[in-house]
């Protein structure tokens, strides 16, 4: 049985005015499955509800789902909250805003979670319905509210049968050595339906929206952070989230950001195009276009598993890796990957490059395809977006990024791309 993949991240400090680098491990059985196993578990329990969150509906509060710490490929940090500090993991989520933790008492929460005790902070407080923080995590109204003062209360739905109850509260966050003092999150007290399908840790929105981090820390970082995603070949990954314009890769080729006012937290860029070896996949013409109105277009997502496209567009660029591998013995299907092949038959498969306005971005054979350990088996590790979530967004998904130094410039609208090796 396949034992999921779980990444951490830990706090290591590069002083500058002003950086913050915080390392990620990613922390796996030793005996586990191997990264085609692992990758197929992760995919499949995961990306489904992971993309029914990116393709919700504008009033959705943009929290991640999928995130579970056993049965997905989160990548998470230990942060502290309160005074005296508690540390607490949080999951790392660039397609989110707001800021959760599970907090005490929270009896219905996954059993594994470790839970904030607001009881012990002394600079804890609990915001009420008229707070103006109230309305963007779309709490309850005054009006509905059993009393003016009432506290600020919301739910949220995850993409599976399950949600949780939350109250707005505020406390210092400490990530590194930095504090943010009178951080705003949502304090997490109870969860319904499957509990399974929800995240054993809290959540950090790394979005851009107004209360994501980036938004919150104001000057501290300037609206730049990169991350680095280790690869799934290894059982002792280590990465980093770096926060703040120092300390950036000078060598970082950069695309535009687009802007969808329905969906202002997601990192949409223009993808002009896929090569599969030297050859121009020729894709229906609306495959990767930009449309704010139906949410189409491409989003980079540490969330999701493995890159989706639009279904015409897989199918295109699934065929040309197939005419190009040319494996003597045919294809079969493994779970959600349907190009799965002999490494016996295929001795130098062809490179993919996501060709993004302004750069195109070739990826390693790595972040190509995932392999078996115990057989000659390979798979391409991409897939076409499921017909019954929404068939119009492309993800490039955190397999596809894995070894890059991701580098998101929010205040210049942009985000960029380098090689590194962070194993």
């Amino acid at each position: 049985m396949a034992v999921p993949l779980l990444l951490f991240l830990v706090v290591h400090l590069s002083t500058a005015s002003h950086a913050t680098e915080l390392r990620l491990f990613h922390s796996a059985d030793r005996h586990s499955a191997s990264p085609l196993e692992s990758a197929l578990a992760l995919a499949g329990a995961a990306d489904a509800s992971r993309l029914a969150f990116l393709s919700s509906k504008p009033t959705s509060v943009p929290i991640a789902s999928g995130q579970q710490v056993l049965q997905s490929s989160s990548y998470v940090l230990r942060a502290k909250l309160g005074f005296p500090p508690q540390q607490i993991l949080l999951a790392l989520d660039t397609s989110a805003d707001a800021t959760w933790a599970p907090c005490s008492p929270c009896a219905s929460c996954p059993a594994a979670t470790s839970q904030f005790l607001p009881a012990n902070s002394s600079t804890y407080a609990s915001l009420t319905c008229s707070s103006s923080w109230c309305p963007q995590f779309k709490g309850q109204s005054c009006a509905a509210a059993p009393a003016a003062a009432g506290p600020c209360a919301f739910t949220q739905s995850y993409g599976g049968d399950a949600s949780f109850s939350a109250v707005v509260v505020q406390d210092s966050l400490y990530l590194a050595s930095d504090v943010l003092p009178s951080y705003v999150f949502g304090c997490v007290n109870a969860v319904d339906g499957n509990a399974a399908n929800l995240p054993k840790q809290g959540l950090l929105g790394l979005g851009r929206g107004p209360t994501s981090l980036l938004s919150q820390s104001g000057e501290l970082y300037q609206g730049v952070f990169s991350y680095c995603l280790p690869s799934y070949k290894s059982y002792y990954f280590s990465g980093s989230l770096r926060l703040g314009p120092l300390g950036q890769p000078k060598k970082a080729r950069f695309t535009p950001l687009l802007k969808n006012p329905h969906r202002p937290s997601l990192y949409y860029v223009n993808l002009v195009g896929v090569t599969v070896g030297r050859v121009q996949v020729p894709v229906p013409p609306d495959s990767f276009a930009f449309d704010p109105a139906t949410g189409s277009g491409t989003v980079v997502d540490t969330g999701t598993v493995i890159t989706r496209f639009v279904a015409p567009a897989y199918a295109a660029i699934r065929d040309e890796f197939r005419r190009q591998a040319n494996a003597s013995s045919g294809y079969t299907s493994l779970g959600g990957f349907d190009t799965c092949f002999s490494t016996n038959e295929v001795a130098t498969p062809p490179s993919v490059t996501l060709r993004l306005e302004g750069l195109d971005l070739a990826l390693p054979v790595e972040n190509t395809l995932v392999h078996s350990s115990a057989t000659p088996l390979a798979c391409l590790a991409m897939a076409a977006a499921p017909a019954n979530v929404n068939a119009v967004v492309n993800v490039i998904a955190s397999l596809q990024q894995q070894n890059l130094r991701v580098v998101v410039d929010a205040a210049n609208n942009r985000v960029g791309f380098a090689r590194e090796l962070c194993n």
